[in-house]
């Protein structure tokens, strides 16, 4: 079966130069602007912060029209959101609470009918209802008004850098991951955070626990916990296992 998401966990933290050109766009970024009604994008296992990047590959028929609607849109927005279930069930149409509205940035038009896309994470939102409409895909009402705080400069003054990058460094030597490891010391905290969320494989539940962290700091202390937890499963050590 196809899959939407089309990284490698070789990416990890290889290809981040847009982050700050995103960061800066985001800073004139008024969110009273935004529509409160969004086209969804459920898919079970990506979430999208904002800032950050993600590159999906569209060929389902319903989101392909969602693109094209979305391409003629004044916005180009898009919500990305986890089912609350990971169960197929055709009839599953619950949702996490929170996801993440983002900014088709790029894209490309395959000649099989598909789309590949990069959406530029804009602001998390909550689902305040979801509509009944006509489209193939389905749509919500936003409510923004809880992550005002995503369109400013987060502070990472109560993130432990040092110990971070260390349990990343431990992560991707027991998982035998090859990356470039200088290009990872010098990205930003709130980059090696954040893409930790988007590109290690954490459990669907692990990922939205840090999607819905308030800050950046406690998201940052999540994720050090979840490492840790990886690295002693890894290593056959014994731990208190988070997943």
């Amino acid at each position: 079966m196809e899959n939407p998401l089309f990284f490698k966990i070789s990416e990890l933290f290889i290809n981040l130069t847009n982050y700050s050109t995103i960061k800066n766009s985001m800073k004139n970024i008024n969110i009273q602007d935004l529509s409160r009604k969004i086209p969804i994008f459920p898919l079970t296992g990506a979430v999208l912060f904002p800032g950050t990047q993600l590159p999906l590959n569209i060929f389902e028929p319903r989101y392909v029209q969602m693109i094209d609607d979305a391409l003629s849109s004044p916005g180009r927005l898009l919500g990305m959101i986890q089912p609350a279930s990971q169960s197929q069930d055709s009839g599953n149409k619950s949702l996490k609470k929170v996801g993440c509205v983002g900014r088709i940035s790029s894209f490309n038009e395959a000649e099989d009918n598909r789309y590949l896309i990069t959406l530029s994470g804009v602001v998390r939102f909550e689902v305040d209802e979801e509509l009944d409409v006509t489209t193939p895909y389905r749509q919500v009402l936003a409510n923004y008004d809880n992550y005002k705080v995503d369109t400013e400069t987060p502070k990472s003054d109560g993130i432990d850098r040092s110990k971070l990058l260390a349990l990343v460094k431990r992560y991707l030597e027991h998982r035998k991951i090859l990356a470039d490891w200088e290009i990872i010391k010098q990205t930003s905290t709130e980059q090696l955070i954040n893409y930790s969320g988007i590109l290690v494989p954490f459990t669907p539940e692990e990922k939205q626990l840090l999607l819905e962290a308030k800050t950046l700091v406690t998201r940052g202390h999540a994720l050090e916990a979840l490492y840790q937890s990886y690295i002693f499963d890894l290593s056959g050590e014994k731990s208190d296992q988070l997943h």
